[in-house]
């Protein structure tokens, strides 16, 4: 164990969940929704903030999914989905998204992709991905994705989430 500059530190064991959790939230992350289509037809999205690249060379992205989420059975199934990388102003779509229930798009704008998933035509940035693998970790499901398309913004600010709530960037 070592101690930063200015920081008192104290090991806690990995298996204090709460504090993990708490000690997790010194990362900031961005924030997305990951969207796709069920197997009906309708739209749904689920708000994230495990999104992260893979490799470039293929494109793959990932993204995590709690086993206890209520869209599990359809991101199980899908064969792609987008993921779209919310902007500052996005914070009421972000919690409606992250709330067990109501996942559909009815109501946001929404633009079909070529595999049929559907995007949020404001994000910052979209990823259209067909499924490359799923596999299994703990208590959730990381689902990894092959960039099939993607496009991005000119401007805009990110929304952020840093140590339980929404955060932005400053001004420049």
């Amino acid at each position: 164990m070592t101690e930063t500059e200015g920081a008192e530190t104290t090991a806690t064991p990995a298996h204090d969940a709460r504090r993990f959790r708490d000690a997790l939230g010194w990362f900031t992350t961005g924030v997305a929704v990951v969207t796709t289509r069920l197997p009906g037809g309708a739209p749904i999205g689920i708000t994230v903030n495990s999104f992260s690249s893979v490799s470039l060379d293929p494109p793959l992205v990932l993204w995590c999914l709690d086993k206890k989420s209520d869209t599990l059975s359809a991101f199980a199934v899908s064969t792609h989905f987008t993921v779209n990388v919310l902007r500052e102003e996005h914070q009421e779509i972000s919690s409606r998204l992250s709330r067990k229930g109501d996942h559909s798009l009815t109501g946001l704008a929404v633009v079909e992709r070529k595999s049929g998933c559907p995007a949020l035509k404001e994000a910052l940035a979209h990823f259209e991905c067909e499924v490359e693998a799923r596999h299994d970790a703990g208590d959730h499901v990381i689902m990894i994705g092959r960039v099939l398309n993607f496009d991005y913004a000119k401007d805009g600010r990110p929304l952020l989430y840093h140590r339980g709530g929404y955060q932005m960037l400053p001004p420049l």
